[in-house]
């Protein structure tokens, strides 16, 4: 899924247009993409019944094809209009002519209609407002709105609401939203995701997210300039690498993980038991050595390095050690709960310039490289590096609030700068390429705002990494993977209060097991 501005969406429509595809046909296209949803949905869920709140503008014209559609194969439907007029109207004409039933807002304004619509409902197609509102809402707009709201707080049981494009109320650039804008369970945004909705309020509105076709050409230059991608299954699935069943444990690879202190004992264990979930087909675990006594007996499945120490972190004569072992280690893992300790930066530091695998970065790891001057240029192969906005600001100088204010920026920036691929954690992942290539992960989920999380995500990254995924891609998979998890777990566990990182550990293989 392509991410796009307003005024981008705009310019791809207008070249479509210009290159065959009509408006008139995106329209038609949108309203049964959306239609054959909502329908699919009904046949899952056992649901008939729909009313559409239907405004001037091109949402409600994909609402009204909708509808259309809808009545055409068998639903019963209702279209609300607000600030559109019917006469001359052909969506209206054509509407009616499948058996559509239409009220006027201005000839209901006590809501008697909407209300009986919406009692008999099982589906609110919200198409009042699109991509190009000004806030605040104006008169009409709002009182549809805030009517229906009232209405659907006292149902015992509402209807699943879809919005069309967008909520009514957001702006799909700032993400700011109207008082007035209601809640949806679902919405089926047209063509690509626009950037408002991947943007707190708005984000809070919009529910689950899914593509609608339009039927754009093949070609379209506005369309080719396009960098920013938004994750989902489809995409993350063609990641994945294949299980074939002649396969054997050297064909997915070893993850050597060096992680771990007396400090931090449990993240080498989370980074370690997330790379074998992933999938890789052996995992090496380089740690400080009184660590071994605590971690063998729970991951069994591992092989072992003990590493010298200095009051249990890892020490400077230890790179040595690290490198004469990496002979069948395919992807190496440098970072979870390493701690601060200037003995284990001079340990990265004297291995840096030797690491001729995949590498990735994370925590600690990327604390010490932020003290190592030139890090970015030692490392031979292009690494993943991991950081939360607190890593991302030591690495960069930047200001907590520079890196938030602008994730995107910051991540695409340093990823060219560095020549490395940045995960830049948080509510909305961004993954960013060197060559300018980017991809959000389409969540935000205390659930995941968890000690032990982070070092879930580097395993799985490492995890796929040491199975040939490339880097880009292993990144992408690996962030999602691990946002959906924290999805499901909190699902299971039914808080987001009470999820553990090893709740979202046990939650991958149900993702894995999705995307197959």
């Amino acid at each position: 899924m392509k991410l796009v501005t307003v005024s981008q969406m705009r310019a791809i429509e207008k070249e479509a247009d210009s290159k065959g595809v009509s408006y008139a046909e995106m329209m038609e296209n949108a309203g049964r993409g959306l239609a054959e949803i909502v329908h699919t949905m009904g046949e899952e869920s056992g649901w008939d019944s729909v009313t559409g709140i239907v405004g001037s503008g091109n949402n409600g014209g994909d609402t009204l094809v909708a509808l259309a559609w809808l009545a055409e194969a068998g639903w019963r439907t209702h279209a609300y209009l607000a600030n559109r007029k019917t006469a001359g109207d052909e969506l209206v004409a054509r509407y009616l002519e499948a058996g559509g039933e239409i009220t006027q807002f201005a000839s209901d304004p006590g809501f008697d209609s909407l209300l009986g619509f919406l009692e008999e409902s099982d589906i609110l197609l919200d198409g009042l407002l699109g991509t190009g509102i000004k806030l605040p809402l104006r008169n009409e707009a709002a009182l549809v709105l805030q009517g229906a709201a009232l209405l659907l707080a006292d149902l015992e049981f509402p209807p699943f609401i879809v919005a069309v494009d967008c909520p009514s109320g957001v702006d799909c650039d700032s993400g700011a939203c109207a008082d007035e804008t209601l809640p949806a369970d679902l919405t089926l945004t047209m063509a690509a995701v626009k950037q408002g909705l991947l943007k707190f309020p708005a984000f809070e509105y919009v529910g689950a997210l899914e593509l609608v076709d339009i039927g754009l050409p093949t070609g379209l230059d506005s369309w080719n300039a396009l960098r920013i991608n938004v994750a989902d299954a489809d995409m993350v699935s063609a990641f994945l690498p294949e299980r074939n069943p002649a396969s054997h444990k050297g064909t997915f690879g070893t993850a050597f993980v060096v992680a771990g202190s007396t400090s931090y004992t449990g993240a080498a264990l989370l980074a370690g038991k997330a790379a074998y979930r992933i999938g890789a087909g052996l995992v090496t675990m380089a740690i400080p050595e009184p660590l071994h006594v605590v971690f063998a007996g729970h991951l069994p499945e591992a092989t072992w390095l003990l590493l010298p120490h200095e009051h249990g972190f890892i020490a400077e004569e230890a790179a040595h050690l690290v490198l004469s072992s990496l002979q069948r280690a395919t992807a190496i893992l440098i970072g979870p709960g390493l701690g601060g300790k200037h003995t284990t930066k001079l340990f990265i530091e004297h291995a840096l310039p030797a690491l001729e695998l995949p590498v990735v970065f994370d925590a600690d790891g990327l604390r010490h490289l932020a003290s190592i001057h030139g890090w970015h240029k030692k490392l031979k192969v292009t690494a993943v590096l991991t950081p939360h906005p607190g890593e991302m600001a030591a690495l960069t100088g930047l200001s907590l609030k520079e890196i938030q204010a602008e994730r995107e920026q910051a991540a695409g920036k340093y990823a060219k700068e560095w020549g490395h691929v940045v995960v830049l954690k948080g509510a909305f992942t961004v993954i960013a390429a060197p060559d300018g290539r980017m991809t959000i992960i389409p969540v935000a989920t205390p659930a995941l705002a968890r000690a032990g999380t982070g070092d879930v995500l580097a395993g799985l990254i490492v995890g796929l990494r040491a199975q040939g995924v490339d880097v880009y891609e292993a990144a992408i998979a690996a962030a999602y993977i691990h946002a959906q998890a924290g999805l499901h777990a909190a699902d299971l566990i039914g808080t987001t209060a009470s999820v553990l990182a090893s709740d979202v550990l046990d939650s991958v293989p149900e993702i894995i097991s999705e995307l197959e």
